[in-house]
């Protein structure tokens, strides 16, 4: 079991500062092939930040990179590119490692050598979005493919679930069960935005709303 608690905003808003610093410099890199307008999301659009006392891997934020790319000229593979050499030339300067490519997002982890701990790190996401819902970027690492996917119904419909809890005065609920998922999770593979959506979606279901 894990033990996570929530980082005070008074931690995370220096971190989340450098964080817009770096953002704006990979915008203004890429911006002659693309442009991109971003979005924290999850738990760190929502102040609910946590960390792992028994853990030497510190906090992240989540990020939505949201492409405008006109007349569709590049691939999945190359916008993806694109923004990790962008990433990767911009993040060393706030002590940042190289990107790390996973499954749906591109990660970049602030690490502290002399005790082996990342103090904190940030996963970028790469969305469209279309009329009929948001795609994002995924990479399978067996076939070395890059393709656009749409997200899951659970990941469309957050806004209105989490308005409906704060008029429904679920919200200390959702804070409380949130960290208990992230206690119980041993999925080293599931991100913080997939927890959070599954908190929202669990209580918004017990309370008695279905999709």
């Amino acid at each position: 079991m894990h033990d996570f608690r929530y980082v005070s905003k008074k931690t995370s808003a220096p971190v989340k500062n450098k964080l817009l610093d770096l953002i704006l410099k990979v915008q203004n890199i890429v911006r002659d092939k693309f442009t991109f307008q971003y979005e924290f999301v999850g738990s760190s659009s929502r102040n609910m930040i946590t960390y792992d006392t028994k853990s030497n891997v510190g906090y992240d934020f989540d990020v939505n990179f949201a492409v405008n790319y006109g007349d569709k000229k590049y691939s999945p593979k190359q916008i993806r590119t694109i923004i990790r050499n962008a990433i990767d030339d911009v993040a060393p300067q706030y002590g940042y490692d190289h990107c790390e490519d996973s499954t749906r997002v591109l990660t970049i982890k602030q690490k502290d050598y002399k005790s082996a701990t990342i103090l904190y790190s940030c996963d970028f996401a790469i969305v469209f979005n279309r009329e009929n819902g948001q795609q994002y970027i995924r990479y399978n690492k067996d076939t070395g493919n890059y393709t656009w996917e749409y997200q899951g119904i659970g990941f469309e419909t957050l806004p209105e679930k989490i308005e409906w809890l704060k008029d429904n005065n679920l919200w200390g609920y959702l804070q409380d069960y949130y960290i208990y998922k992230k206690n119980y999770n041993n999925d080293s593979n599931k991100h913080s935005r997939s927890i959070f959506a599954e908190s929202i979606n669990e209580i918004y279901q017990k309370n008695g709303y279905f999709d």
